[in-house]
């Protein structure tokens, strides 16, 4: 409970912020985004005592988010249009006009030897700006799928798509972030 004692309010709303932009791009809904992240502080505050120190504060406020962004995803079955994400004016840098792969569009040996890199908080920081610059869609199943851990069903079922759909988007996803990685992060050293 002590370490706790030194957030300082600015803290606190800088990481409801992040929580509040997170929610909203999972959730498709401000006022549920809300509710969501007001239930994981009530929740962080009410298990106060269980805060070790062991992750940083906002690492372990996110862990009860993602939970509460679960639950609210399971308790309530919302129809979601997909023109609602679809950005028309957004070209992809790796498909052309018919949906095709765009031969050469990224070089592999620009992710060599890596993983010394992939610890360092400034990754994170570019792996967070990269994500943010992903349109809105992919955005949302990439998180759903590698941060929420929702299973395929689970995402087809919540965002109204097919299985072979989900895997188009979630490999264009990938590919997004790979190409913002390798200009902004790995191209630096």
């Amino acid at each position: 409970m002590e370490k706790l004692t030194y957030i300082t309010e600015m803290q606190i709303e800088e990481i409801r912020q992040q929580m509040l932009k997170f929610a909203i791009l999972q959730l498709n809904d401000l006022d549920l985004a809300e509710e969501v992240v007001q239930e994981a502080f009530v929740s962080a505050y009410k298990n106060a005592q269980s805060f070790r120190g062991k992750a940083a504060l906002k690492t372990w406020i996110f862990a009860i988010l993602k939970y509460k962004i679960i639950d609210a995803i399971n308790q309530k079955k919302r129809l979601i249009s997909v023109s609602e994400f679809v950005e028309n004016n957004e070209q992809s840098i790796f498909f052309d006009h018919t949906g095709y792969w765009i031969l050469d569009t990224y070089d592999p040996k620009e992710w060599e030897d890596v993983s010394h890199l992939t610890y360092k908080e400034e990754f994170w920081t570019i792996f967070d700006l990269c994500l943010n610059h992903l349109p809105a869609q992919q955005a949302r199943i990439f998180m759903m799928r590698e941060h929420l851990e929702l299973s395929t069903t689970q995402i087809c079922q919540e965002c109204e798509i097919s299985i072979s759909n989900l895997h188009v988007i979630l490999h264009r996803a990938r590919l997004q972030l790979q190409s913002c990685l390798s200009k902004h992060w790995f191209g630096e050293y």
